[in-house]
């Protein structure tokens, strides 16, 4: 009896928005735009922190990285300084310390890292050469294509031999299989053994301002000790005035730790570590664990702020249909005097008003859910944007507009409710 009673109630609620259409449509705008809002701004605030998550990540949360920084010059006017060497940077001692001294430490991987041209045949791409160990990829995450990665034993004979990323094989060679081929650096020539997966960042680069203009996956690894011996450890660059020259041993050692609580604990013994053996600040610590941990903070503040702009949207939504239903209640005086002189309780009233502002609400927030969907998707489609649509903020947002049906209606609903039937029955 209850339920076709309500079931009656519904129909009667729903008729009565049927009648007014384009008044029922205008009064759902708010609450589609609300729902809309909250979706897509908070698909793209996810996206956002997304890809920065991800290059973090990357970088390994149980890595301290540590990279060679060279200290501001000081000014001589003299010009005594041309032709002068600056020493600066980490060593391979530095990297033998860290291995014996710091305590839940699995892996050290030092890296050199020289900026030259990559050759074949006629073809030349600039990219860098970077000399690292056989555990890199375990490190680094890297993927390895097809082919292997860099042994022991060729870093102990000091191999000519090289791994490139998929990017630069596509670009030298274009027509041929890489494996088995050979590579022109300089002068000397490496045989090319494996292919990585890698989408290289500004963060690998030791001068991030040459890279500018330059694809971020033309990498070359070496054995570490062939780096050593081919390049050496002394950088020079002339000018139209003289020369300078900058010897660096390691530009990177990547420190790996047994898991996420010894890096924490791990940072400041390798400052104290480091600090003890370079009298100048020629090295920085980048620590991915502590960078993911602000990156999710700032996530959260993000969210919040996106998701307090979005919910003003629903608030006016909600106004406008406390706004039209208090009309309503005024329009429909005397059908409510009918009413209430046929039978009809206060909980009568109360329940058709309120249904009618749930089914404005309600479906306002499915038409706004279906538009939030499609906006993020629109967005990554027609724009590299990465866009992450969770089903808590459709949860959310179509929670919302529900309850905001519910509040916003419950003052009309209660208005005509108190209505005096006889009073009700006289107006015109």
């Amino acid at each position: 009896m209850l339920s076709s009673q309500l079931l009656n109630t519904i129909q009667l609620g729903v008729k009565s928005l049927l009648l007014h259409k384009l008044r029922s449509g205008l009064t759902m705008l708010g609450i589609i735009f609300g729902v809309c809002s909250v979706i897509a701004m908070l698909a793209i605030g996810e996206g956002a922190s997304y890809e920065a998550q991800e290059r973090i990540k990357r970088l390994g949360s149980t890595n301290v990285i540590i990279n060679s920084f060279k200290p501001p010059e000081e000014n001589d006017d003299s010009g005594t300084s041309r032709g002068s060497e600056v020493n600066y940077g980490l060593t391979y001692e530095d990297a033998a310390r860290l291995q014996t001294t710091i305590p839940n430490v699995t892996e050290v991987v030092p890296m050199r890292i020289i900026r030259e041209n990559i050759r074949f045949g006629r073809r030349q791409e600039p990219g860098q050469v970077i000399g690292t160990l056989s555990s890199y990829p375990s490190v680094q995450g890297l993927e390895i294509a097809r082919g292997r990665f860099l042994s022991a034993m060729d870093e102990r004979h000091q191999r000519n031999v090289c791994v490139i990323t998929m990017g630069l094989a596509r670009r030298l060679f274009p027509y041929q299989d890489p494996l088995d081929s050979t590579i022109r650096i300089q002068a000397v020539y490496y045989e090319v053994v494996g292919l990585v997966q890698e989408t290289g960042t500004f963060e690998q680069r030791p001068q991030k301002s040459q890279a500018d203009g330059e694809p971020l996956d033309n990498n070359v690894y070496i054995p570490i000790s062939t780096a050593r011996s081919r390049f050496g450890e002394t950088i020079i660059r002339r000018s139209s005035g003289g020369f300078s020259a900058e010897k660096v041993e390691l530009h990177r050692v990547i420190v790996k730790m047994n898991d996420t609580d010894a890096v924490l604990t791990a940072e400041p013994q390798i400052t104290q570590l480091l600090e003890r053996f370079h009298e100048q600040n020629d090295y920085e610590l980048i620590v991915p664990l502590q960078l993911l941990m602000e990156a999710e903070a700032t996530k959260r503040m993000f969210n919040i702020v996106l998701g307090s702009i979005a919910a003003i949207s629903l608030l006016v939504g909600g106004i406008g249909i406390m706004n039209i239903m208090l009309a309503t209640v005024t329009e429909r005086t005397r059908e409510i005097g009918v009413r209430r002189a046929l039978g009809a309780k206060k909980k009568d009233i109360i329940t058709q008003f309120l249904i009618e502002t749930i089914v404005l609400s309600v479906g306002g927030g499915l038409i706004g859910v279906v538009l939030g969907i499609a906006t993020p998707l629109l967005v990554s489609f027609f724009t590299s944007m990465v866009t992450v649509i969770t089903l808590w903020s459709v949860l959310l947002a179509f929670g919302i507009s529900g309850l905001t049906g519910v509040v916003f209606g419950l003052y009309p609903a209660s208005q005509a409710a108190k209505l005096d039937p006889i009073e009700a029955l006289r107006h015109e």
